[in-house]
Parts: C-alpha cells; structure tokens; sequence
C-alpha cells in the first residue's frame, strides 16, 4: 500500500496503466509481424497476449528478448505466441524496452 501511495496512488496508477498498455497494444497494432487476436473492447491493461505472423521466428524473438534481459514472455503452452505482463511493477520504461525491441526485431526480420 505504501508502495501505491508512493506512485501516486490509484488515480496515478490507473493512468500510468492505460499509457503502458496504449504504447504496447500500438505497437502490436501497427506492426506487419505482430497482430494480437483479442477485440479491442475486452484486451487486457495487464496481461497482453501477441503473436508473430511467422511463428518460425517465434524462438529467435525469444532469444533476443532474453539478451535484452526481457524475461517470461513465452505465452502458454496451449495458445502459443507470446505474452507480456505489464503489472503496476512494471515502470514504462520495461514497456519502452520491449517495444524497442519489438520494432528492431521486426525490421531486421520482417520481409513483407
């Protein structure tokens, strides 16, 4: 609790939440190798859910996301892709890393 006050308290976390998952989700969105099948209406702030269109290149993403010291993002193993959790732990700047990330494994690997 002293930790949430400490941030600003839930009105400041809330705001800080949508912008995490507003940078991540448009990422995702205009991207040409990611594409998140969840209606826009009913996604997730914390858990976000996302695939690569070539899932071949599902390991080699992974690999570069554990080099970059980006962890856990292997989605489950019934649904597959990947999954990142943007609890209120996770400062914008996690979510600027993976998406850093994202962008320069899609242009060095994206041939569309």
């Amino acid at each position: 609790f002293e930790w949430l006050k400490a941030q600003g308290g839930v009105a400041a976390m809330e705001q800080q939440n949508i912008a995490k998952a507003q940078l991540l989700y448009g990422c995702i969105d205009n991207s040409q190798l990611y594409y998140n099948a969840v209606d826009k209406n009913c996604r997730s702030r914390m858990n976000v859910p996302f695939f690569l269109r070539d899932e071949s290149r599902n390991n080699a993403f992974l690999q570069g996301a554990q080099e970059a010291g980006l962890l856990n993002l292997k989605g489950h193993k019934m649904v597959g892709g990947m999954r990142a959790s943007i609890y209120n732990a996770m400062p914008l700047a996690g979510v600027q890393k993976l998406v850093d990330l994202m962008q320069a494994f899609e242009a060095q690997h994206y041939k569309g």
